[in-house]
């Protein structure tokens, strides 16, 4: 009952008034929400855009910058930009022009154009990894990763960190539990065991890695530097260092994920903690809110690569086909895009005001938790931060997913929306765009502390 430090009947006090609330403001968004289950699949076009918390969707107009605008009219200060799709700002202007640029002069060709070679050559000096390849999304770009992974080192496993997130990809879809690599709750239609070919370990637990790896069939490690899905969790000094350390003992290649983990700067931890992995991906921000995603490797892996394919050419009877790439990857509207976003958007400048603003989020997050009197943490990690229902930040993915309290969680983001803010679904997350202002974070500051005031005033919150 008191897990957060607040009752669960004042909670659902609290959260009642805000869904009535929420009710009698948007009617535009409820009537569109009514029309939209007559043809879509509980009424939303991606089935987890029900998963927030409102009590019917909230449906969007128009967005641009920091803000978003509903059909009802209604501004919001967005800091969830599209779970970091949109980290550099809905539709930035370099990328505005883009579009129209090549949406007059074709949109894919399964050719490429100058802008591709141009986008290597900054993928390459910005990362440090000499060679790349695009996909359509980061899960693409994972997939095809782990495929090479396996291909190159004769080995099946995939090691993962337990709570990851790689998108879904279907061989990262295991948690651990009780030392167990088992299927993630709520997964549906997975029609082999997942456990054959996936091994889940604790994240920050050197000895439970290195004991995954001592059997010496893991293909690879693919992790994210830092845990962002779950909630927040950083990594512990110097476990990094041991993960890539380890890799190369056992024979395991090291696959690092910053789809999410760009928020650290324009050559995410990659660069900023010279992690030196193998194989990289990212996704969502790389071409400024535009569907595209890229994968690079090392000089090994490339000539490690070409020899795969060469193998596959020699045993193969027919034509061969690797079970990479769609039609549309690499097309040359994304191709433009990414060029113009690693050009004239995702520059150091961006990254300089953005990270600015988050510490000062973040700071003032742990003023609110501290003249509330909760037992709360604030994780942060580049442009993004977090505040936790737990008294130190979480270690691992089972201690961050013990700190949730999804009623709880629910009712302040509701209350935020109310109030025209919008922070990330399913933990609370928030992210800073170059367009984000020192008074739009002080406005999500405030409107917390009101929320906070009025949900600790209610008879019994803290009894």
């Amino acid at each position: 009952m008191f897990q957060s430090g607040i009752n669960d009947k004042a909670v659902e006090t609290f959260a009642v008034r805000e869904r009535e609330h929420f009710l009698q403001r948007n009617p535009k968004s409820i009537e569109l929400a009514k029309r939209a289950r007559n043809s879509l699949f509980g009424g939303v076009p991606m089935h987890w855009m029900n998963d927030w918390s409102m009590p019917s969707s909230l449906f969007v107009s128009r967005a641009k910058g920091a803000r978003f605008y509903d059909v009802d009219g209604h501004e919001y200060i967005d800091f969830c930009l599209g779970d970091t799709g949109s980290m550099f700002g809905h539709s930035p202007d370099p990328i505005a022009k883009a579009l129209a640029e090549q949406g007059a002069n074709g949109l894919t060709t399964m050719l490429p154009g100058e802008d591709a070679v141009v986008a290597g050559e900054l993928l390459a000096e910005r990362f440090g990894l000499p060679f790349w390849q695009m996909a359509t999304t980061a899960t693409d770009a994972n997939r095809f990763v782990v495929r090479w992974a396996r291909a190159i080192t004769n080995r099946k496993v995939l090691l993962v960190f337990d709570g990851c997130y790689h998108g879904t990809v279907d061989d990262v879809m295991v948690r651990c539990k009780e030392g167990r690599t088992v299927h993630r709750g709520g997964l549906i239609g997975q029609a082999r065991n997942l456990a054959k070919t996936s091994r889940a370990v604790p994240f920050n637990d050197v000895a439970a890695l290195e004991a995954a790896l001592a059997q010496g069939d893991v293909a690879a490690i693919l992790c994210e530097p830092a845990m962002t899905n779950i909630g927040m969790v950083l990594p512990e000094p110097g476990f990094m260092e041991k993960v890539r350390e380890l890799s190369k003992q056992y024979g395991s290649l090291l696959i690092i994920d910053e789809t999410h983990t760009i928020s650290t700067g324009p050559g995410g931890c990659t660069r900023a903690w010279n992690l030196k992995p193998d194989f990289i991906t990212l996704g969502k921000p790389i071409a400024g809110g535009v569907p595209c995603s890229v994968y690079g490797c090392t000089h090994e892996m490339a000539q490690a690569m070409r020899l795969a394919q060469q193998h596959a050419s020699e045993t193969s009877s027919g034509h061969g086909h690797s079970g990479m790439g769609t039609t549309l990857s690499a097309n040359a509207l994304a191709m433009h895009c990414m060029r113009v976003n690693l050009e004239e958007v995702m520059t150091q400048a961006a990254y300089d005001h953005m990270l600015s603003l988050s510490a000062r989020l973040a700071e003032g997050l742990r003023r609110l938790i501290s003249k509330h009197g909760l037992n709360w943490s604030v994780t942060e990690l580049g442009a993004r931060c977090e505040f936790q229902f737990c008294a130190t930040s979480p270690k691992t993915g089972a201690e961050a997913e013990a700190a949730f309290h999804d009623n709880l969680q629910m009712a302040l983001h509701l209350y935020l929306i109310n109030r025209g803010i919008l922070i990330t679904p399913f933990h609370n997350m928030t992210l800073c765009t170059p367009q984000t202002t020192a008074a739009d974070v002080d406005k999500l500051i405030a409107t917390l502390d009101e929320g906070l005031t009025a949900l600790l005033a209610i008879p019994g919150a803290r009894a």
